[in-house]
């Protein structure tokens, strides 16, 4: 019988180097440095349950790596506009929201398509309406996705695109339109890029402006619902208010007070399908 160590994980591996903790065998593929000597992997994975991960400063999981939700998103989008060049009257019939006093159109919004006041942010009225809007969805998502977290972030756009929705639905002058697009969703962003930097102390100026600018821009330029603009980003005010006064060590009121605000959205939408549908 050899008396050669070899490696758990790698019988075939002479190991004569120990493990300072449980003092197995460890092959140099499965060492790990300790503060004295190494450490083997599995040592290191057992260590490391008990350790808490690091957080982001409003509470969100700090990950290394790419913003995934926003590429995710963006890629959603493009996806999305694909279909719609490929099988345009499949794709228009099912997932844009169309808000129609006179109930002309047959997939008119009601509780029978509940869907859509979501899927209707990931449709696109043309080239220049997707670029702008993935461009926009890239910049802000990669200052806010690190901020937030990927969770907090993925909430924070999709109730801000049923905000939108809320917007297009139910304020003045939006009978007959087609709401398409993630703006509703953006300028929720838009928004919470103004109350999260302000709760950082950093300066707000030129996010005000950016925000007047486009919003007004929606106002006066025929074709731009303006109400999913002015929906989006109250939403998107409301639930970056409730993440950041919750901030670290409290996401219990984080998450409650977005729950509200998600609620009273979907109550919005509910009193909106009733409101076309009878």
């Amino acid at each position: 019988m050899s008396d050669v160590p070899v490696c758990p994980r790698h019988p075939d591996r002479e190991s004569w180097v120990r493990c300072q903790r449980c003092e197995r065998p460890t092959c140099p593929e499965c060492q790990r440095p300790a503060a004295v000597g190494v450490q083997c992997v599995d040592c290191v994975a057992e260590g490391n349950r008990g350790v808490r991960a690091p957080r982001t400063s409003f509470g969100g999981v700090l990950r290394r790596g790419d913003t995934v939700v926003t590429k995710v998103l963006i890629g959603t989008c493009l996806v999305v506009f694909g279909a719609q060049q490929l099988a345009p009257d499949l794709v228009l019939r099912w997932l844009p929201l169309i808000n129609d006093d006179a109930r002309l159109y047959s997939n008119a919004f009601s509780a029978a398509t509940w869907w859509q006041p979501l899927t209707s942010g990931f449709l696109h009225g043309g080239l220049l309406h997707l670029l702008f809007n993935t461009y926009a969805l890239w910049v802000t998502g990669q200052y806010l996705e690190p901020l937030l977290g990927r969770l907090r972030f993925t909430a924070l756009y999709v109730v801000s695109v049923l905000g939108g929705a809320v917007g297009g639905l139910l304020l003045p002058g939006t009978a007959g339109s087609t709401l398409v697009g993630a703006s509703g969703g953006i300028f929720g962003l838009f928004a919470a890029l103004f109350v999260v930097n302000r709760q950082l102390g950093r300066r707000t100026g030129q996010i005000a402006a950016l925000i007047a600018i486009n919003f007004f821009i929606g106002v006066f330029v025929a074709g731009i619902s303006w109400q999913a603009h002015l929906g989006g980003m109250v939403t998107g005010a409301l639930v970056a208010t409730a993440m950041a006064r919750g901030r670290r060590g409290r996401p219990a009121l984080q998450w409650g007070w977005t729950a509200a605000v998600a609620l009273a959205v979907l109550a919005l939408l509910a009193y909106a399908a009733l409101r076309w549908t009878l």
